[in-house]
């Protein structure tokens, strides 16, 4: 089995592209040991000290380490516990495995609901394909249409990301502004 690896813009983390198909039922991320209990492979990666997140796309792995970690050494650990995974035969994620954590999506109506739409669309369609290239995702979180400030989630690589906030302004804000009138600002939530 040959796994990719590549940098992201996050120095803190690294994508690990197996050839396999990582987590078909969309992503999943696990900021520790204990919040992983539902994959397999992400409990093997946490095994290893120096992990601080394991973010499960559909095609790739990123890990994200701790400060103190130094990848020369995390590196060949994370790529054989991932190579251990898959000559294992277990599943990614366990069968009772619960779908990630969301908070209830807000209920939208009229022309604020067609905002809306349009937002998610571009979204998927052209900020969340670039941005897993880079390891990570963005999730639409709340649109203020008093406002006009759309609000989403940073996961994956992008969180924490010293190069997120100029993606978000310069990137993303741009973007559904020039598609969107209604959109004023765009901005990260935790």
């Amino acid at each position: 089995m040959f796994i990719q690896t590549q940098s992201t813009p996050n120095p803190a983390t690294l994508k690990f592209i197996p050839g396999k198909q990582v987590s078909p039922a969309g992503t999943h991320e696990y900021r520790d040991r204990d919040s992983a209990s539902a994959s397999p492979l992400a409990q093997g990666i946490f095994a290893l000290n120096g992990v601080d997140g394991v973010f499960l796309g559909d095609e790739f792995v990123a890990v994200t380490k701790a400060e103190s970690s130094d990848w020369s050494y995390l590196k060949p650990q994370v790529l054989a516990a991932i190579m251990d995974h898959y000559m294992s035969g277990q599943p990614v994620l366990s069968a009772a495995a619960d779908p990630q954590e969301t908070t209830p999506e807000e209920v939208y109506t009229g022309e604020t609901a067609e905002i809306v739409d349009e937002i998610k669309q571009l979204i998927d369609a052209r900020v969340r394909p670039a941005v897993a290239q880079d390891g990570g995702d963005i999730e639409f979180h709340r649109f203020d249409a008093s406002t006009g400030v759309v609000e989403l989630v940073m996961r994956g690589a992008c969180s924490g990301c010293p190069s997120s906030t100029m993606t978000l302004k310069q990137g993303v804000e741009n973007l559904l502004k020039h598609y969107v009138p209604e959109v004023t600002a765009v901005e990260a939530v935790m």
